[in-house]
């Protein structure tokens, strides 16, 4: 069974980063699959030249679809043009990205074993790296919630894969997700997960889906779902299982206008309807890691998938705050 912490091959040589275009390989699960994306939609491969890519965040003001190299320890930006260019490097392997409510760049480090802000001047401002006195695990992915407070989970995969960060062992006694105030700050909000990964909020705020990757880390019996929260002003109530995978984990998180969520998995993105009920897939020819939406009119899905970005254009867009 190949699992996200599987070590992928090298890119093959001669790859470059020019687009190319594919026919996906759609799988409907339910007729509401074609509301989602057209049966002649293609996938373009926009960059082949990564190890491990992650955290895609489409910010234009940046230059176009930022992203991590986890394992190269780098982070690259990929224009309209379709260069990529160097962003950060090296990123402290630097995972997970958001947009706050100003339109900074958040990143999860890995390495720094933090959570930073990208200010107007590239500096940046570290806004979480502990949590009671103790460093954080690894913080992983994050995601900008209603009120303009930044969640963030905080698994251990940077402290215990190698190429992934600085093996170590755990400061925290738990896995947890936190949330930083708008005005500073760090609160535990959760630590009923095994290893919570990726995370989103539903169009309307009120719901928190993060995915659990237990079973990741070589342990069969390990947590393989998605889990919903009902979001509340304190520590969030015990979750419910949106949704479980039959092999793999779910990895990144996303979710359209209508409440739909899209998870990363090992064949591919996995689209679900806000029931949880199974809608279809769109298929990578190696495991997916995070998926974000973006483009000109916010309807375009991209895919981070090992060595690879993807992109393919859907017919819904991405949630949105009002």
């Amino acid at each position: 069974m190949m699992s996200r912490r599987d070590v992928l091959a090298a890119a093959a040589a001669g790859l470059t980063t020019a687009p190319v275009t594919a026919g996906p390989i759609l799988r409907a699960d339910d007729p509401g699959f074609s509301a989602v994306v057209d049966p002649g939609a293609q996938l373009r491969t926009l960059y082949a030249g990564g190890r491990w890519c992650e955290g895609p965040c489409f910010a234009p003001a940046l230059g176009g679809l930022v992203f991590s190299d986890v394992r190269s320890n780098r982070m690259l930006v990929l224009g309209e043009d379709g260069e990529a260019r160097t962003f950060r490097d090296p990123s402290n392997n630097a995972n997970g990205n958001t947009l706050d409510a100003q339109g900074r760049l958040v990143t999860c480090e890995h390495r720094g074993r933090r959570v930073v802000r990208r200010e107007a001047d590239g500096g940046l401002t570290v806004l979480a790296d502990s949590y009671a006195g103790k460093s954080l695990n690894s913080p992983n992915d994050a995601a900008l919630g209603p009120d303009g407070a930044i969640w963030f989970t905080d698994p251990i995969y940077g402290i215990t894969v190698p190429d992934e960060g600085i093996m170590a062992e755990p400061a925290q006694s738990a896995r947890r997700v936190y949330r930083i105030a708008p005005s500073g700050g760090i609160a535990a909000m959760t630590e009923a997960l095994d290893q919570p990964n990726g995370i989103a909020f539903s169009p309307d705020g009120r719901t928190l889906y993060v995915s659990d990757t237990g079973a990741a880390l070589k342990n069969p019996e390990g947590a393989r779902a998605i889990y919903a929260f009902a979001v509340t002003a304190g520590p969030l109530p015990a979750p419910r299982v949106f949704a479980t995978l039959e092999a793999g984990v779910a990895d990144g998180l996303a979710v359209d206008e209508a409440g739909r969520v899209y998870a990363a998995c090992v064949d591919g993105v996995r689209v679900f309807g806000s029931s949880g009920a199974p809608l279809g897939r769109i298929a990578t020819a190696t495991a997916a890691a995070n998926v974000a939406f973006g483009g000109p009119d916010g309807r375009r899905l991209f895919v981070c998938a090992g060595p690879a970005v993807h992109a393919i254009d859907l017919q819904v867009r991405g949630a949105r705050f009002a």
